[in-house]
């Protein structure tokens, strides 16, 4: 697979040398090519604030040391290498020729990213595209490439198992969390994991862990994310919430993969191309 990664370290660093009234053009422009997969009406730009991004409205002395951190630690270049590593351990799938790469700097003002999601995420739904946004603090620039690695098993899952957004399922996505990252863990290591499958631990989990088990097979996109990001996220969708503390989806999701490959032997990249529903079957889980 051939991995086109967008320098947008280089354009960041040239929008926020740039005057301030110039810079929501320049953002356009620098995500101009993933606009058309971005399902979201509206201003990119309104998008990309919403989602976390770095504001282009304000200055803010954090962000051009942020991103000169960023390419003198060659973040992109980690990226590519960890998404050529991916690619190899994942052999066996389907992908498909090409995969772009766009990685926006998050707003350490916002709350969500900060304070629930951990500092970054990406999102790797859309054909073609990895998106990948997030602060690089201390803690999250060595992981950011890992992070890519979590979005590029999703993309390469939903190449091999079918992910219809109708019928898609609460036990499907929650495993497909579950699942990248134990890939990445697979692959790199328990250091190279985000930090959303081990927030949730104790009472919580158990609640957790008995609302998804109940509701495992309700379909629909428009479902499944409270089960997955939990309540906070939901109230920001402007959705009812479900009382699943915030990322919950991802401890229960690893806490299934885990029983899982421990009853069958599978490795990660093997129950890859298994549906969440064969690989808990096998185990007997479900």
């Amino acid at each position: 697979m051939e991995f086109v990664i967008h320098d947008t370290l280089t354009a960041m660093a040239e929008l926020l040398e740039g005057p301030l009234e110039d810079r929501p053009g320049a953002l356009r422009e620098m995500l101009a090519p993933m606009r058309a997969a971005i399902p979201v009406p509206g201003d990119i730009v309104d998008i990309h604030h919403q989602g976390g991004g770095f504001r282009v409205d304000a200055d803010d002395p954090r962000y051009l040391p942020a991103v000169r951190r960023m390419i003198e630690a060659d973040v992109l270049g980690q990226v590519r290498h960890e998404l050529e590593r991916a690619s190899e351990a994942l052999r066996e799938a389907k992908q498909a020729d090409s995969l772009q790469v766009m990685f926006v700097m998050g707003n350490p003002g916002n709350e969500h990213l900060m304070n629930v999601a951990g500092g970054y995420y990406g999102m790797g739904g859309s054909p073609g595209w990895l998106y990948l946004l997030a602060w690089p603090s201390e803690e999250v620039i060595g992981r950011i490439a890992h992070c890519a690695v979590h979005e590029f098993h999703h993309n390469v899952r939903f190449s091999n198992v079918e992910w219809n957004p109708v019928t898609v399922t609460v036990g499907e996505h929650v495993v497909a969390e579950g699942l990248a990252e134990a890939f990445v863990r697979e692959l790199s290591g328990p250091s190279a994991m985000g930090p959303w499958s081990s927030m949730v631990t104790g009472e919580e989990f158990d609640r957790a862990y008995e609302l998804i088990m109940a509701d495992f097979d309700l379909a629909g996109m428009q479902n499944t994310p409270a089960y997955v990001l939990g309540d906070s996220a939901v109230r920001n969708f402007g959705q009812e919430p479900r009382g699943i503390p915030d990322m919950a989806g991802y401890a229960v999701g690893l806490r299934l993969v885990d029983r899982a490959l421990a009853a069958t032997g599978l490795t990660a990249a093997e129950a890859t191309l298994l549906p969440a529903a064969e690989i808990l079957r096998r185990a007997g889980i479900r």
